[in-house]
């Protein structure tokens, strides 16, 4: 009688494993397309990596990366500790936000959805290669 209930039960639960299997796949983000995180805080960003003085990598606790692109330079990123978010009260990192690096306010003018930061090799390379172009004659 065990069996036969078991078997009962496993029959009338299959249909609904085909349901789940035909559930839409998640869309893929969309790289370049303006982003925000909500709530920025230490529970929120788990890691970050600047670009030089002129951005910044963002990843959030699902693993998603973002670009903010500075208004102008922010000096000392490269050598930040941390950082610090001002929203202005909207409780959301957006291109509206400020970052703060050691006392100084850095504003966003953009923040998107981005891939990975590069490895350091790649990004040395990119150093070099924007040095080669900088000693060039015009």
């Amino acid at each position: 009688m065990l069996r036969t209930l078991a078997l009962s039960l496993a029959a009338a639960l299959l249909p609904l494993s085909g349901a789940a299997a035909n559930e839409p796949a998640k869309a893929p983000r969309q790289i370049g397309a303006e982003a925000s995180i909500v709530f920025p805080s230490d529970t929120t960003i788990r890691n970050w990596r600047a670009d030089r003085e002129r951005g910044i990598w963002v990843q959030d606790r699902r693993g998603d990366w973002y670009y903010g692109l500075f208004a102008g330079l922010c000096r000392d990123v490269d050598f930040a500790q941390a950082i610090g978010v001002d929203t202005r009260g909207a409780a959301r990192l957006d291109r509206f936000a400020t970052l703060i690096v050691r006392g100084e306010r850095c504003p966003l003018v953009s923040f998107v959805h981005s891939a990975p930061p590069p490895s350091k090799r790649d990004k040395a390379k990119d150093v070099a290669a924007d040095k080669a172009d900088n000693a060039k004659p015009n």
